[in-house]
């Protein structure tokens, strides 16, 4: 048995055996729904998936005629959709357990985030692999940044935001909380004085949830789409920012994968990048 749970543990989900498979999607909507560099999704036979509990909690935003993005409505983390055909698609950052498959393929990668560089050697399709109907997606369109500001938003446009900076220190990190919230791999999170840092529009709009037990981990994102969101840490003065809702390029790269000992057991990290077992100094 495969099961997963979102942030808050308020929806949880489970599957009879192993996924069919894992798949990278490197599309527009993907980075600003999962706040990540990329999603990864899983897909599992619709025979046998069931929700444990919560399914009344699920809310659901349309990206697209006939596709709906389902999302906890109290912790905001990705989740399954209600089983109809016949395969479930599962945000693979949000599973309890290994699913016994490892992803196959990179999909969408001719729109990859330009700070993202693919390290592994998994087949890579422009948009989807052949013989795999072309879904019907639109791409936000929204102001780019610019050299010495940098602009983001939500999926659905109605939060928007922007530092007056250049954002040049980028982090991976892989702990089990950040896999949650964003229902993908890791989250690649950027960091920059809080002073630099306002809100464009759509404030009001915004949600958080604080995993109790933590001493600051708060997953802010959008009540209408749940796209994660920038958060201001009064403590260590400092704005984070999900580099997946950035609109456009950014100056700087990943710098380090964090949390690693916490990594999911599906992802093979492949880059040259330092690796640190929990946290590490900026």
């Amino acid at each position: 048995m495969v099961g997963g749970s979102c942030l808050c543990g308020d929806v949880a989900w489970e599957v009879p055996g192993p996924c069919d498979f894992l798949y990278h999607c490197h599309c527009s909507i993907c980075r600003k729904f999962h706040g990540a560099s990329f999603a990864t999704l899983a897909a599992v036979p619709a025979a046998g998936f069931r929700f444990v509990r919560g399914s009344e909690r699920l809310r659901r935003y349309a990206t697209s005629p006939g596709n709906e993005r389902p999302f906890c409505e109290r912790c905001g983390s990705p989740t399954p959709s209600e089983p109809t055909g016949e395969r479930v698609i599962l945000p693979a950052g949000a599973l309890d357990d290994d699913p016994g498959a490892r992803p196959v393929a990179h999909i969408f990668a001719a729109s990859k985030a330009p700070w993202h560089e693919i390290a592994d050697t998994l087949p890579r399709f422009d948009t989807m692999p052949p013989g795999f109907p072309e879904p019907q997606l639109a791409s936000p369109d929204r102001s780019a940044s610019e050299p010495g500001c940098t602009r983001g938003s939500c999926l659905c446009g109605q939060i928007a935001w922007e530092l007056a900076a250049d954002l040049e220190l980028l982090r991976n990190c892989h702990c089990s909380r950040c896999r949650k919230a964003r229902g993908a791999a890791y989250a690649t999170n950027a960091f920059h004085r809080a002073d630099a840092f306002r809100w464009l529009r759509g404030e009001d709009a915004r949600r958080s949830f604080k995993v109790p037990e933590a001493e600051r981990f708060t997953h802010v994102f959008c009540g209408v789409c749940s796209s994660t969101l920038p958060r201001v840490e009064p403590t260590l003065g400092a704005a984070v920012m999900p580099v997946g809702s950035i609109d456009g390029e950014v100056a700087g790269r990943p710098r380090v994968h964090i949390f690693v000992d916490s990594k999911a057991p599906w992802h093979e990290i492949l880059d040259a990048l330092p690796q640190h077992p929990e946290s590490a100094p900026f």
